[in-house]
């Protein structure tokens, strides 16, 4: 069984713009998703709180926290929710209370189990992605003409 409530260790240091590249991107996937699926286009990221969580815990590490309502991350003590401003998030009385037990609960480990292979995608596509917009100009480039 995964404890998915205990810190894991980060492949990506977290900050405000890696979130935002985050939240973009985990929407993305979330829209080509539901197209899989035959489903409406999604306007935000209600209902995708199982894989956002995952998706974070697997970039930025931290814990998983969460409810039978709910689940976002913890990450050096601050609470993280990529679903924070979602439609369904809003409607819920607590959405940061936290159960433990919750996530012990075998059809729990089996559904996160589950949506785990295509977050470990999502995970790779995104650090490759990072990679790719952060890499330096190799000399010669036309980035280094355009300066002389």
């Amino acid at each position: 069984m995964t404890d998915w409530t205990v810190n894991r260790k980060a492949q990506l240091a977290y900050s405000y713009e890696r979130f935002a590249q985050a939240k973009v991107f985990v929407f993305r996937k979330w829209c080509e998703q539901a197209a899989e699926r035959g489903a409406l286009a999604p306007t935000d990221l209600s209902g995708s709180c199982k894989y956002g969580s995952l998706f974070m815990n697997q970039v930025f590490g931290g814990s998983i926290c969460g409810h039978y309502e709910h689940q976002y991350n913890v990450i050096s003590g601050r609470i993280v929710d990529l679903s924070h401003d979602a439609i369904d998030v809003g409607r819920i009385t607590n959405p940061y209370l936290h159960e433990p037990d919750f996530f012990t609960i075998p059809e729990k480990q089996t559904s996160l189990n589950g949506c785990l292979p295509r977050v470990e995608r999502w995970v790779v596509q995104f650090m490759e992605e990072i990679e790719g917009s952060e890499a330096p100009s190799s000399p010669g480039s036309l980035a280094d003409l355009a300066k002389i």
